[in-house]
């Protein structure tokens, strides 16, 4: 197998690029908003409120421009309903995990979705990726594990969660990969956000919440549905029918460290030098892993 360095990143240019630069920016946000949300809400309402704002604003939406097709809920139910479930647990159990362990360790946890999702994308969607995009891919992970992994974190409930979460979310997205294309993607992204809230509000008549949370909390439940998810999953979605997974996976490792700058910005929090170290070996990774691709 051939390498050549006209690589990867020659698939970032233009329109693509530009999808992953606002990709980057608005995806590390996710356990930022689960923590900010934690004193308002339980995790679960939390989750299920936040895909709940996101359905409604992608159903009006797709209503105006008249490319909702709601027969598209029963024809691809088994589809759609997989993959609801599926992000559905994955939301719930990441911002259930924002309660045991920071917002920004989770981030640089959850970052373990490249090893999943290149396992996926090679063993079942039969994609190829060449020794060295494994290398950097690697690289990226001992990188993740500079940041995340201090004495004790891996007995933490929190991070078990959020390795879990990781999972799910990665097996969704190789579902998606490997079935969407046959859908509109507001059919399909109207139907995922559908059966996401579906299975959170089913899940969450179990714990029903205790006291009515304060106008700031409903802001920011507002706020995260439209950064998080509406805006966030469509960036995200639009890059993963672009690219191979395996390379998806691997560029987004970049986010994390976004989320500590997010952190530095908003909680005057600045990365020790562990995780500063981390960081720059999460970025060298996925140079290597974005620079080479077969030729």
């Amino acid at each position: 197998m051939q390498t050549a360095r006209t690589p990867a990143l020659a698939q970032l240019t233009g329109t693509t690029g530009a999808l992953f630069a606002l990709l980057l920016l608005v995806d590390s946000g996710h356990f930022i908003f689960a923590r900010a949300l934690l004193p308002y809400f339980d995790p679960l309402w939390s989750a299920t409120g936040v895909l709940g704002v996101a359905a409604i604003q992608v159903g009006l939406y797709g209503a105006w421009r008249r490319q909702l097709h709601l027969e598209t809920l029963r024809t691809h139910f088994a589809f759609l309903a997989t993959v609801g479930f599926l992000v559905g647990t994955s939301t719930a159990l990441s911002y259930s995990a924002v309660a045991y362990i920071d917002a920004g360790a989770a981030a640089m946890l959850a970052k373990t979705s490249i090893l999943f999702s290149i396992i996926l994308g090679v063993v079942w969607l039969r994609e190829k990726i060449n020794r060295i995009q494994l290398a950097g891919g690697a690289l990226a992970l001992v990188g993740v594990f500079l940041v995340t992994f201090q004495p004790g974190d891996l007995l933490r409930f929190g991070s078990l969660l959020v390795l879990l979460s990781t999972l799910l979310y990665a097996l969704h997205a190789a579902v998606v990969k490997r079935y969407a294309h046959t859908l509109g993607f507001i059919d399909f992204f109207f139907g995922r956000l559908f059966y996401t809230t579906l299975t959170l509000g089913i899940i969450a008549l179990f714990r029903p919440p205790t006291v009515a949370p304060p106008a700031e909390g409903w802001l920011i439940l507002v706020i995260a549905g439209t950064v998080d998810v509406v805006i966030s999953r469509t960036l995200y979605y639009q890059a993963l029918r672009r690219l191979t997974m395996s390379l998806h996976a691997i560029i987004l490792t970049i986010s994390p460290v976004a989320t500590l700058l997010w952190s530095l910005v908003l909680f005057n929090s600045f990365p020790a030098p562990q995780q500063f170290i981390g960081g720059l070996v999460v970025l060298a990774g996925v140079a290597i892993a974005a620079t080479f691709r077969n030729r």
